[in-house]
This record gives C-alpha cells, structure tokens and sequence, in this order.
C-alpha cells in the first residue's frame, strides 16, 4: 500500500475513530530499512537508481545533470 493511498483512507475514517485506530495499528507502511525503498535522491526525492559511490546519494538522472560542476569528467 502506498503512503498516499494510506492517507487517504484517513479522510474516510475521520469520523469513527475506533475503525480509524484499527485501520493504523494494522496498515502503517512500515519502515524500509534496506532496499531501493529505503534510500531518496538528496536532491529530488526520487526511488530507485541512486549512485552511493563517493557519499554521493544521487539518483541518475540528477547525477547527469550536476556531473560537471562537482567535477566528474567521465560521467557516461
């Protein structure tokens, strides 16, 4: 289930706070704690595709954009 799946039901349930209480003891997203799920991009919030070499914690597509000027010479 997704976060904002997740939020919406909250709306629904805004006035029977008992089912409301149920339904987040048993359908939090949990934590991730490994896995692509786990790590977003630094600079746009982005799942998926990260370059971690260096403390980098970007994702592709961002890296492309800021190669040069972090000073990458071979970036492709």
């Amino acid at each position: 289930m997704t976060i904002k799946n997740y939020q919406k039901v909250f709306k629904q349930l805004e006035n029977k706070p008992v089912k409301l209480a149920k339904y987040e003891k048993h359908n939090a997203p949990k934590k991730r704690t490994i896995g692509s799920g786990s790590r977003r991009c630094s600079r746009c919030e982005r799942f998926g595709a990260h370059i971690q070499k260096y403390g980098i914690k970007l994702c592709r597509q961002c890296f492309r954009d800021i190669a040069k000027k972090i000073g990458f010479k071979k970036y492709y």
